[in-house]
């Protein structure tokens, strides 16, 4: 493969709301508009403590400073604050039960801001604060800051926040007019209403720059994503060493899935970065020259001006062994035998390149759908696949903090940093077949350290013993078998997956896995 292509600066002259290359207009990504979700609920929040807050403490303030006998009753603003706190926790509950389109919440949030305003206007001119005569100088209410935090955190559209603001800087005016009509005090024309307001006003076209400002912001975002030919949607994932996000091709629309690996993520020391950057670049030359149907597939791969490393893989639709498990228990053993032979077609031909992938695990094992076919495996994350031959530069990303390997598969001679072969890839895959049996680690324990030491010199229960269930005859010998310690006692990816169709045991069928996608997983559970 040749070597990754530097992408070229992009265009800084369209305008934010320009095509993207696709005929639609970019938009901020749904990632960030998910946040708006995330600040409601806490600005919710916070408002229903200040509406509890604030009317008693003006209760306080009266019967304290000026002796006011009826400052302890309850009245009208009470019930208008205890409206207020109700509709906030409602906004906090709805917010929290689940997931909500962007521009619904958003929408509901401009709501939400005219009816806080309401409920301000009338807390400020009907009750007791609002006897006697009102000043002839410019009120400045909670309204106006309230417009501004909406501005700041709710990318609406500008003529949708203008409305919504223009409607609530309102509320002080229209409150005033109403207590006039019900002679609380006089002030004049309703005109001299909108006047003793006019900083509502400035402050809601302060807030329409805000939002101008916040949404070229989340515009930017959109356009910094564009890699190559590929345009960054929704953050998939985030790991210890970068983000996958959703990527559709421009020309093809094809989805794909794009793996970003931040250059501070690879070390503040340049030497380890430059080594780390090398063992990433290892990874796409590996799995481009990977042909097996049961190898997740690389499109493409580079480098952004910024340095960031970039892989562009097929996307997959499904879940991962570790979520199966997690989420269904153990698995049967002709379910499990069908995965973990898929799982060997992808090692045989990785290890017969002279290949060791060294993280197998259940989180990189993918199952899903490929066309007509269910139950089908995807080995994932070739980011630590190495050449068997030569150790020097893995020697140096060990010192650099870049160990390879999950604690809990690692087989003892990488442990003990042993060169490794792709028996290595089998020890862990022995792991990952006890995982799927039992729904147990081989061995439990209670840090790192203590796995490594138990895979360096404990022996394993039979997974029939540990999972307290019956497996076909020779099972358990087989997974024992790859959990070997020493690496000559275990077979090899081809013969254990030969074995593996020799137990005796009713195949799992197409049939059987279509009808367990049906029942089992809902749209919903799939991720």
């Amino acid at each position: 493969m040749s070597k990754p292509r530097l992408i070229g600066p992009l265009l800084r002259g369209a305008s934010p709301a320009t095509s993207s290359g696709a005929g639609t207009p970019r938009r901020i990504p749904d990632d960030l508009l998910r946040q708006v979700s995330r600040r409601l609920e806490v600005m919710s929040l916070i408002a229903a403590s200040l509406w509890c807050l604030g009317p008693a403490l003006g209760h306080l303030a009266r019967a304290r400073l000026s002796g006011d006998p009826s400052a302890g009753r309850w009245e009208f603003p009470d019930t208008i604050a205890a409206g207020s706190v109700v509709a906030s926790l409602g906004m906090y509950w709805w917010l929290r039960r689940r997931e909500h389109d962007p521009y619904r919440v958003m929408d509901l949030g401009l709501i939400y801001l005219v009816a806080m305003a309401f409920a301000i206007g009338v807390m400020m001119h009907v009750g007791p604060l609002a006897s006697g005569e009102p000043s002839p100088h410019a009120d400045l209410t909670w309204i106006g800051p309230v417009i501004l935090m909406f501005a700041a955190i709710v990318p609406a559209a500008p003529w949708k926040l203008f409305l919504a603001g223009f409607i609530a800087a309102s509320m002080d005016p229209i409150g005033m007019v109403v207590a006039q009509a019900a002679g609380r005090y006089h002030f004049g024309p309703w005109q001299n209403a909108l006047l003793m307001h006019y900083s509502n006003y400035l402050l809601l076209g302060v807030a329409m720059v805000i939002s101008r400002v916040v949404t070229r912001l989340g515009l930017q975002v959109a356009r910094e994503r564009e890699l190559g030919s590929y345009r960054l949607g929704e953050l998939l994932g985030r790991g210890g060493m970068g983000e996958v996000y959703l990527a559709t091709h421009r020309m093809l629309a094809r989805p794909a899935a794009i793996k970003l690996i931040r250059p501070e993520a690879l070390g503040a020391d340049r030497e380890a970065a430059e080594l780390a950057a090398r063992r990433f670049r290892r990874e796409a030359e590996a799995a481009a020259s990977l042909r097996s149907p049961h190898t997740v597939e690389l499109y493409d791969f580079g480098l952004t001006e910024d340095r960031t490393l970039y892989f562009v893989m097929e996307l997959l639709e499904g879940l991962d062994l570790e979520t199966l498990v997690g989420r269904h228990g153990p698995l049967p053993a002709n379910r499990t035998i069908h995965l973990l032979r898929q799982v060997c077609e992808s090692l045989e031909e990785a290890h017969a390149a002279g290949l060791v992938h060294r993280d197998i695990k259940p989180a990189n094992i993918h199952l899903g759908r490929m066309g007509l076919r269910y139950d089908f495996a995807k080995v994932l994350d070739f980011g630590l696949v190495k050449p068997v031959t030569g150790m020097s530069e893995d020697s140096l990303a060990t010192a650099a903090g870049l160990t390879p390997g999950t604690p809990a598969y690692m087989a003892p001679e990488m442990a003990r940093g042993d060169p490794v072969d792709g028996r290595a890839d089998i020890y862990a895959l022995g792991c990952v077949g006890y995982f799927l049996l039992t729904g147990q680690l081989v061995f439990e324990a209670e840090n790192a350290f203590h796995a490594i030491a138990r895979h360096l010199s404990a022996q394993p229960l039979p997974p029939s013993v540990r999972g307290g269930v019956a497996l076909p005859p020779g099972l358990d010998q087989l997974i024992l078998a790859c959990l070997a310690k020493q690496p000559s006692d275990r077979p090899d990816a081809g013969a254990l997956g030969r074995a593996l169709e020799e137990i005796p045991v009713e195949p799992w069928t197409q049939e059987d896995a279509a009808a367990w996608w049906r029942h089992a997983i809902t749209p919903a559970a799939v991720g």
